[in-house]
């Protein structure tokens, strides 16, 4: 029976509010370490300006959260329109993005954080929240 309530988080449609969370914790953790990967790649290695290397590595973890939202994360879609329905995904992604690159400069900045990856974590924490309910409330309630 434990087994089965192990694969029941994992595999399947489901409907259940702590199951979608924990599915989309873990679908972002995958998103984060591709997210983080082109980040640390593009700003230490290519040495490219922050906020690009954020929004870039942003926009990929973004595609990659829509898929596994279709495919994994949430049962029902409210809209039919697919293309609406992206539409919409990117546009709270856009939000996500804006709110992502004001932390990021509010940590370095205001805060103090100079370690660039610090901040850049600290505020995924903050947009991680902000996807998941409006992506749950808005497209898949």
């Amino acid at each position: 029976m434990a087994g089965n309530t192990l694969t029941n988080w994992f595999v399947g449609k489901t409907n259940k509010f702590f199951v979608q969370l924990f599915r989309y914790f873990f679908s972002g953790g995958i998103a984060f370490l591709i997210d983080k990967a082109l980040f640390a790649l593009l700003r230490y290695g290519r040495e490219l300006n922050v906020f690009v290397s954020t929004s870039v590595g942003f926009i990929v973890g973004l595609v990659v959260t829509y898929l596994l939202s279709i495919f994994w994360i949430f049962d029902k879609r409210r809209l039919e329109n697919r293309r609406k329905e992206f539409l919409i995904f990117v546009l709270i992604g856009i939000i996500g993005l804006l709110l992502m690159n004001v932390l990021v400069w509010f940590f370095r900045e205001i805060v103090g954080l100079q370690f660039d990856f610090v901040s850049n974590l600290a505020a995924t924490v903050v947009v991680t929240l902000w996807n998941f309910f409006a992506k749950k409330y808005i497209l898949f309630h």
